[in-house]
């Protein structure tokens, strides 16, 4: 892999940014002829077809595979420019999945000592949000070098740390229940009422309703509302019923703005950090040296993410345990 050119690499992540050769050229203040030259010589090299030529452009899947590396080339260069005192002369882009509950609750108050000590300078930090169901699929393509997913194995040539339980609960507005729900959220009317969604990815509220009622796949109205923080508005609004994170949750309980729906039932969803094993430029110097992550003062930038990631989790978290999973108590 050391005989790939460092300029063609370069080129293949900005177009799996940019999603086209203009904006590829654009990103990386070259010619597109230049970004189409070394393209194609990675390609000849290679003896393969890493992009395919459409609108937007899309890798295929040895492209995927040589992104990944790519990916890791920027974060090891951005770890030397930082070990080098040169932070702010590279604009390393160092792209990390989280889900949007993870986002909207603990990820940047976990991320925040990071920015404040200075170690994001050199790099861009860039967060990618998806489900934590599907964030694992972006570090397997290359998309990302990190990602929080509920995936426990790790992929081949990654870790994976567990970060704790994030529970969700099911609430509505005092109003709302008080009209909707004279008798009570039962069996016989879960399926009348409009459950807020955030897309069709999530499926909280129809585990919610299975371990409730003790049924499967259940058909319920939805609306979507693809954020979290506006997804619990609108439960104190009165839009319906929702599944939310017991944090975000929390505020709205605790005003009376929010009244919890047969509180007994939650859904615990196990969340774990993934990421590439980069070896920082100081381990690289000695084969006996431990690994990055038992050596705070050399590690790298990824690992340092990692472990304000972890630490975060810990203190907004719930401790894993093997009955934390979709549990009723």
């Amino acid at each position: 892999m050391n005989a790939f050119d460092p300029a063609a690499l370069e080129c293949l992540a900005a177009l799996a940014d940019a999603g086209s050769f203009e904006r590829a050229a654009q990103r990386l203040a070259i010619t597109q002829s230049a970004v189409s030259q070394r393209l194609r010589a990675l390609e000849t090299g290679l003896g393969r077809l890493l992009v395919v030529r459409s609108r937007p452009l899309r890798l295929t899947e040895p492209g995927k595979l040589l992104l990944r590396y790519a990916r890791q080339m920027q974060a090891m260069r951005a770890d030397i420019a930082r070990e080098l005192g040169a932070q702010g002369q590279h604009d390393e882009r160092l792209p990390i999945a989280v889900n949007a509950d993870s986002l909207a609750t603990w990820v940047l108050p976990a991320l925040q000592p990071v920015v404040q000590a200075g170690l994001a300078e050199g790099f861009g930090l860039e967060l990618i949000v998806d489900d934590q169901d599907f964030t694992h699929e972006s570090l397997r393509e290359g998309t990302v070098l990190g990602c929080v997913s509920t995936v426990a194995e790790a992929l081949r040539g990654c870790t994976a740390t567990p970060l704790g339980s994030m529970r969700y609960v099911a609430v509505g507005s005092p109003g709302f229940i008080a009209q909707a729900l004279p008798q009570g959220l039962h069996r016989a009317n879960f399926a009348k009422l409009p459950w807020l969604v955030f897309n069709r990815k999530d499926d909280n509220h129809a585990v919610w309703v299975g371990q409730a009622f003790g049924v499967t796949e259940p058909r319920l109205v939805e609306r979507h509302v693809p954020s979290t923080e506006a997804q619990t508005r609108a439960a104190v609004m009165g839009w319906g019923v929702a599944v939310v994170p017991e944090l975000m949750a929390a505020p709205g309980l605790a005003s009376g703005a929010l009244a919890a729906l047969h509180p007994e039932v939650h859904v615990d969803v196990r969340l774990h950090w993934h990421q590439w094993k980069l070896r920082s430029t100081a381990d690289a110097d000695t084969t006996d040296a431990p690994p990055a992550a038992e050596t705070p003062l050399r590690a790298g930038v990824l690992d340092r993410i990692g472990r304000a990631l972890a630490d975060g989790a810990r203190a907004a978290l719930r401790p894993l345990e093997p009955s934390n999973l979709a549990t009723t108590p």
